[in-house]
């Protein structure tokens, strides 16, 4: 460990809190296990308490992290499983908080860091990651909105049929696949932590991915119309340890993050 990390502190915490809308069906798969006869082919993953669909966080934080990484990193063509498909190659700029901006803001396996330690001929400095996000339940709102409605095939969500065609044989073949409607909204929350004066550059790589998801989908099926999403509400609630004090780099950001679209409330 470096002089640097050895005495890492914690110098602050943002978090980032709001709603999350779906503005079109929203398909994040859940387990196929137990499905009834009847169901859907693919099913959405629900809360096991309540049987509410929601966010999961690894799947908000890794479409986030995607995004980003076809903007900021070469993509390298690599197998995995039976596919060909380009991943980022950047593990080596690690060391370089500019370069490597996403493995720090995202987090990055020990074994990498090292492996990339090695080849640059540097220490193994493994650093905390400095963004957690949070599952992202349904509001109550659109818990009870579903709760009335007629128009639902299944609890909380809907089945579509999607048809795939062999455009050899012109075959068919259908499936059913479930999903939360159009206006459903969810309760999102991110949480940053500042370890550097300089992880304050962070929050405009965290603003850009969210708005580089709301003109892209999450979830699956997002090339059928699926999935795509707007952060209605967002703002950020600022903490400050070790006494120091960043709110005026930080104040412009924020003012220029938060946002209200918001009708009624969405709690």
């Amino acid at each position: 460990m470096t002089a640097q990390t050895s005495s890492l502190k914690q110098l602050g915490r943002i978090v980032i809190s709001g709603t999350l809308e779906a503005k079109t069906g929203l398909h994040i798969g859940g387990t196929e296990v137990g499905l009834q006869i009847g169901g859907a082919d693919l099913s959405v993953v629900r809360n096991g308490l309540d049987g509410l669909p929601y966010i999961p966080g690894s799947s908000l934080k890794g479409k986030l992290r995607s995004l980003l990484e076809r903007v900021y990193t070469p993509g390298k063509l690599s197998r995995v499983g039976n596919s060909r498909i380009y991943l980022p190659d950047c593990i080596d700029d690690y060391t370089d908080p500019e370069k490597g901006f996403l493995f720090h803001l995202f987090g990055v396996t020990p074994e990498m860091i090292r492996d990339a330690a090695k080849r640059a001929g540097t220490e193994d400095e493994a650093l905390p990651t400095r963004l957690i996000v949070r599952d992202a339940p349904m509001t109550k709102k659109t818990k009870e909105a579903l709760d009335r409605s007629l128009y639902t095939d299944m609890p909380y969500t809907q089945v579509k049929t999607e048809v795939v065609i062999d455009r050899i044989t012109s075959a068919a073949t259908p499936r059913q696949i479930e999903r939360v409607p159009a206006g459903a909204q969810f309760n999102f929350e991110m949480v940053f932590n500042l370890y550097f004066d300089s992880d304050i550059k962070f929050l405009a790589r965290i603003t850009e991915a969210m708005e580089l998801l709301e003109h892209d989908c999450l979830g699956g099926q997002g090339s059928r119309g699926y999935g795509q999403v707007r952060f209605i509400k967002r703002g950020a609630e600022v903490k400050w340890f070790n006494g120091v004090n960043f709110d005026n780099e930080v104040d412009a950001w924020k003012t220029a993050f938060e946002r209200d679209e918001t009708e009624g409330d969405a709690s």
